[in-house]
């Protein structure tokens, strides 16, 4: 597997909130932060999302939007309404004036992922991933949405599974797309991933985390010198190389642990530590308490979720 694919598959989208907003008039309506990724596709009429630190964005008809980590924002019908502090809820929502067709439709939906690696492995991912109407993809992007919507409104056997699959489609397909890696994003995995030297060298580190790997081993692999792919590393990922492995290495190690199924040599043994020694002194002095310890403290922890908008 590729390195999206493996953080994609560690999350383990598990469920999804998916259902219509609409707004007639002027309206505006403001939601605290949530710790959960959430999306809108819209399905007609247009609307403006604000977030502080970001020009208002103002989405159409076709156009999707995905935050991997859902800021405070605000969703009006213009920019200069009065926004009213809403909570989220898990059935259709109007804003506005609730007489007459709407002006403007969209499908509003979040995950749910696994708790104990979402903030480290969601940290790789861009803020905010923005596919226009007119965009190639996005309606790849509308066709997937359309097909989870009907699947969460439904009770056929299989439910969860297909949700699942489909969550992580649609995780992969908003990532992969040119956009999702341009300047303008902070540095993580999806921004590095477009750099083939980089690219070569996450891949090695994901297909094999068991070696030790060295700078200079993945400075060759990368086809670049030492000193100049550590630079670039830490530019495009937010971390050096070697640190990107060890949190990476403790990624797979809590999700091991959460499953209770594994001792601790063979955690060990699959992520590259010499014994079961050795791997729980590197977890205490990072994760601040013993694997056992944390294994009975969230082997009984489910995945959490937050509705969007």
């Amino acid at each position: 597997m590729d390195p999206l694919s493996d953080i994609v598959d560690l999350l383990r989208p598990s469920a999804a909130v998916s259902k219509p907003i609409s707004g007639k008039g002027r309206w505006g309506v403001r939601y605290r932060p949530h710790d959960a990724p959430g999306f809108a596709l819209v399905l007609a009429g247009a609307a403006w999302v604000m977030m502080e630190g970001r020009a208002p964005l103002r989405l159409t008809c076709g156009d999707f939007l995905l935050l991997p980590t859902t800021p405070a924002f605000s969703l009006c019908s213009e920019t200069d309404v009065e926004c009213v502090p809403v909570e989220p809820q898990e059935r259709a929502v109007r804003h506005g004036e609730q007489e007459g067709a709407p002006d403007f439709v969209a499908l509003g939906g979040s995950f749910r992922f696994e708790r104990i690696n979402a903030s480290l492995l969601l940290s790789l991912m861009p803020e905010m991933i923005y596919v226009p109407a007119e965009e190639k993809g996005a309606s790849r992007l509308a066709r997937l949405i359309e097909l989870l919507s009907e699947e969460c409104a439904g009770e056929d056997p299989g439910k969860e599974l297909i949700i699942r699959r489909m969550l992580e489609v649609l995780l992969v397909e908003a990532l992969r797309r040119p956009g999702a890696g341009n300047a303008a994003i902070p540095a993580g995995l999806v921004k590095a991933m477009r750099l083939p030297g980089l690219a070569r060298a996450l891949s090695a580190m994901h297909e094999d985390v068991r070696v030790g790997w060295t700078v200079a081993e993945l400075a060759g692999i990368a086809g670049m010198s030492r000193s100049a792919f550590s630079a670039r590393f830490v530019e495009m990922v937010g971390c050096a190389p070697i640190e990107y492995l060890a949190r990476w290495r403790m990624a797979l190690a809590r999700d091991a642990l959460m499953s209770g199924v594994k001792s601790l040599d063979r955690i060990a043994d699959e992520i590259g530590y010499e014994s079961a020694s050795a791997f729980s002194t590197a977890f205490r002095r990072r994760m601040g308490v013993a694997p056992g310890s944390f294994a009975r403290a969230n082997n009984d922890d489910r995945p959490h979720s937050t509705a969007f908008l």
